[in-house]
């Protein structure tokens, strides 16, 4: 399943896309259900996991950004 949002946290709009499953998975975030994440702030992606990182949060907000999709969706 494909989800996407966004949330605004200290006055920054942080734009998601995942990928992510019913169970966990060896490829998951953490062994978890988010097998494909991508983070952008003003189309700037600061974040991209796929099966591994790529790109891992570099600031305070895309980390906040990142607890929470992890706490919904993984």
């Amino acid at each position: 399943m494909c989800t996407n949002g966004a949330i605004k946290i200290d006055d920054t709009s942080v734009a998601f896309c995942i990928k992510h499953f019913e169970e966990p998975s060896e490829f998951g975030i953490d062994e978890g259900r988010i097998s494909k994440l991508e983070l952008r702030v003003k189309g700037k992606i600061v974040a991209n996991y796929d099966r591994g990182w790529d790109i891992k949060p570099a600031d305070e907000t895309v980390e906040k950004e990142l607890q929470y999709v992890l706490a919904t969706y993984n």
